[in-house]
């Protein structure tokens, strides 16, 4: 699935990677792999969005905002 032909505007800020990052984290099925590393999944995630301006501009900040909405939202 590609997540950014789905979303009409991304925005090079932490508020629009948040949002496609939550989507792209729901949409990440690791199904039977429960052994699966957070990393992991948030490399998974960030492919599904690579093309994300802020993920582009911002890398170490977007695992900063992808760590954080995964302890806020409770999504490990």
């Amino acid at each position: 699935m590609n997540l950014e032909a789905s979303s009409e505007n991304l925005y090079n800020n932490a508020d629009s990677f948040a949002m496609a990052f939550d989507a792209a984290w729901k949409d990440c099925d690791i199904g039977k792999n429960k052994n699966i590393k957070i990393d992991e999944k948030i490399e998974i995630a960030f492919e599904k969005i690579k093309n994300h301006p802020f993920l582009i501009s911002n890398p170490i900040q977007s695992k900063n905002v992808a760590l954080f909405r995964i302890k806020l939202l409770g999504l490990s």
